[in-house]
């Protein structure tokens, strides 16, 4: 069968994908890109706000209509979240929850062969391992992502993640080492570690993240380990020094806020304060050369008062993020927070999200322009129009004229100027 994939959602639903391509392939099928004739097709579902419901059962009713004889096949969070809801899409041929992906290809053949409809949604176990099968290959990108870690027990009263994901269990070292040592002999030179709670890499296994950044970075050929997003209160003094002595490790750390102001956190039961998160900050700041903190950043989460969201614009502006993503609170049935008592309106969002982004907009290119006359390695992903554009360590942006494609390749860069999201660059051969 010609095999076609949507992946909606985060970087762990494209490993996911990626690792679900490599299954099929492995059994004698064929996957194509986008557009091409497909006689079956993997919708692969995010379930993090109500929208991404909407966008997956949009993108069911589209396969179905596109081909109507194809095998529809969904998988992902939704379906693992809300299995009845995910049922009620009579569209989709087969419905299999999260702890089902390594049987997916054997689901799809049965429908394809007898035309059954298939219903398997499993729950997590407090127990269960790691299962998520690993890859040789990451395609189309320059970059590797390495999902290594799933599952998440902290339970934020926005969030639905923990009933779709299910306890924390990490990929074991000695897999992490065979993967990396595997896309280094595929071409790839950086790996990015990615997990549902990243920074909970190890809990169940007597370890911390820095075990898994050391086996990444031992194998030939990486160059560079990043990290994912992550939860600052998991970020210990000693781990940040494990990672400072490693030299591929790139100075680039997400640490997901959500807000500036301790009451509305304690509302979102985030377990962390802005004092710690403060010294956080500065730690990182003093031990790593040019790091890149960045963040997210919710607006208008339920009981945000006026002088909620002000503390929350203040603490922003002082900490100076290099980038940060901003989004509003969406309701999200099933969750603590969609039953909480003074809900924002989507016109005071909309409001709050404008002045938000331009407090770290501006953030962002104060950041930038630090970096003009530095000459910094960057890993070249695109070449058009006689530029070449990648990033650098700390996953800053940069665009250098190139006489020919640089793709894949890490070459030094002499930073010339600082634009609004990007910098630009002279290569130095």
């Amino acid at each position: 069968m010609n095999i076609a994939f949507h992946t909606l959602g985060c970087k762990v639903n494209q490993y996911e994908t990626e690792a679900l391509r490599e299954l099929f392939a492995a059994a004698g099928h064929t996957p194509v890109p986008d557009g091409a004739p497909f006689d079956a097709a993997v919708i692969n579902s995010c379930t993090v706000t109500a929208e991404s419901d909407r966008k997956t059962r949009q993108a069911v009713r589209r396969f179905r209509k596109e081909n109507p004889n194809a095998v529809i096949i969904l998988t992902g969070c939704m379906a693992q979240a809300f299995p009845e809801k995910a049922r009620a899409l009579s569209e989709a041929d087969v419905v299999a929850g999260n702890t089902e992906l390594k049987r997916i290809v054997e689901y799809a053949e049965k429908a394809a062969a007898g035309g059954e409809r298939i219903f398997s949604v499993e729950p997590h176990l407090k127990n269960e391992p790691f299962s998520t099968p690993p890859l040789s290959a990451f395609a189309g990108r320059t970059r590797a992502y390495m999902k290594i870690e799933d599952g998440c027990e902290r339970f934020c009263t926005y969030c639905i993640i923990p009933k779709a994901r299910g306890f924390v269990r990490s990929k074991p070292l000695g897999a992490i080492k065979e993967e990396s040592e595997r896309l280094g002999a595929a071409g790839f030179s950086e790996i990015v570690l990615a997990g549902i709670n990243l920074s909970a890499y190890g809990a169940d296994l007597n370890g911390n993240l820095c075990d898994a950044v050391e086996a990444a970075a031992a194998a030939d050929g990486i160059k560079r380990v990043r990290l994912g997003s992550l939860e600052p209160d998991h970020m210990s003094a000693e781990m940040l020094s494990r990672l400072a002595a490693n030299e591929k490790f790139c100075p680039h750390f997400h640490l997901s806020l959500q807000s500036g102001c301790d009451a509305t956190l304690r509302r979102m039961n985030r377990h962390y304060g802005t004092a710690f998160y403060r010294e956080l900050v500065d730690r990182i700041r003093r031990m790593f050369t040019d790091a890149a903190v960045t963040t997210d950043i919710m607006v208008g989460f339920p009981g945000e008062t006026e002088e909620e969201f002000g503390r929350s614009l203040d603490f922003v502006k002082e900490i100076g993020f290099a980038k940060a993503h901003i989004f509003a609170y969406s309701r999200r049935g099933g969750t603590i927070a969609a039953a909480l008592p003074g809900q924002i309106s989507n016109a005071e969002k909309a409001e709050r999200s404008r002045l938000m982004s331009e407090v770290t907009k501006k953030s962002e290119y104060e950041f930038l322009k630090q970096l003009k006359g530095r000459i910094l390695p960057v890993l070249f992903e695109t070449s058009q129009d006689g530029f070449a554009e990648g990033y650098t360590a700390n996953y800053s942006r940069v665009k250098a004229k190139a006489d020919k494609p640089h793709t894949g390749e890490i070459l030094n860069v002499r930073i010339k100027s600082a634009e609004k999201d990007f910098c630009t660059g002279e290569i130095i051969l």
